[in-house]
């Protein structure tokens, strides 16, 4: 599925934003810089950063009086999981007909109509989105509308890509893949380290070496045309050193067999979060 976005200084109505931690607020920060008009969001955060409250200056209103909000046009629910079912029903007057846009892990559109309400397009962004460079993946609900698929197109966008698909059952296994993903890189950072501490480097030495590593082969894949296994081949001389370590790594007990458990755990435990 595709979808089309709006520039989000085009958006209309009032933007109510369920939480503002780290994701939320990254999100939060996107849109205003892409153009959002400040003065048409609200944020619901008792818990709400320096950061957010400091934002109340730019016009955006922070943890209003509830009778003071009226409807929302787009509820964007940012909340944690094992928050939302006490957290839920008090957004259900704001939802309504509204647009629900959720980056909650595990719930389902079914869970979060019931709770709240609304048309639903439920998305797992990641954690790059705090620097504008995440990935996202959304599904609509059945009932939502092309302009409010459109919407929520325009607010994934502002942290990073989007992807659409038709298929819930793919977002727990999305989940585990991009959502969890960055916890699996910075690991790959950390052992690379340890492991270069084991050969013989200095600790900060190691640290440096795999954490610039780490994020220039990123930055490489981002920006190559060619695909990882290419790039991959093209570091790797016959008989070489590269050979010789990956001989390991792609071995029985390597990356792949241990990639594929682990995902394999966090695409159940985001159907279990879903119970």
């Amino acid at each position: 599925m595709t979808s089309t976005s709006l520039p989000l200084a085009e958006l209309t109505g009032t933007l109510v934003l369920a939480g503002a931690g780290k994701m939320g607020g990254a999100m939060l920060t996107g849109w205003l810089a892409r153009g959002l008009d400040p003065k048409r969001v609200v944020v619901i955060d008792p818990f709400a950063s320096d950061a957010i409250k400091a934002l109340g200056t730019t016009g955006v209103r922070i943890n209003p009086a509830t009778n003071t909000i009226g409807k929302a046009a787009t509820l964007v629910i940012a909340v944690k999981p094992q928050m939302f079912r006490d957290a839920g029903p008090q957004l259900r007057d704001f939802a309504a007909s509204a647009l629900v846009v959720s980056i909650m892990a595990g719930a389902t559109i079914a869970a979060i109509s019931e709770i709240c309400g609304g048309r639903v397009v439920r998305a797992m962004p990641n954690t790059p989105a705090a620097i504008g460079r995440g990935i996202t993946v959304a599904v609509a609900a059945d009932d939502v509308s092309t302009e409010q698929r459109h919407v929520a197109d325009a607010l994934l966008r502002a942290t990073g890509a989007v992807e659409w698909v038709d298929d819930e059952n793919l977002m727990d296994a999305v989940t585990a893949l991009s959502g969890s993903g960055p916890a699996y890189v910075f690991l790959l950072a950390e052992e690379m380290a340890r492991a270069g501490v084991a050969a013989g480097l200095p600790v900060e030495l190691a640290t440096r070496l795999a954490r610039e590593t780490v994020a220039g082969s990123g930055e490489l894949l981002h920006r190559s045309e060619l695909d990882s296994a290419t790039l991959r081949k093209n570091v790797t001389s016959p008989g070489g050193t590269t050979a010789a370590a990956l001989e390991v790594l792609m071995g029985a007990d390597g990356f792949e067999p241990l990639l594929t458990r682990a995902i394999a755990a966090a695409t159940k435990r985001s159907k279990e979060l879903a119970k």
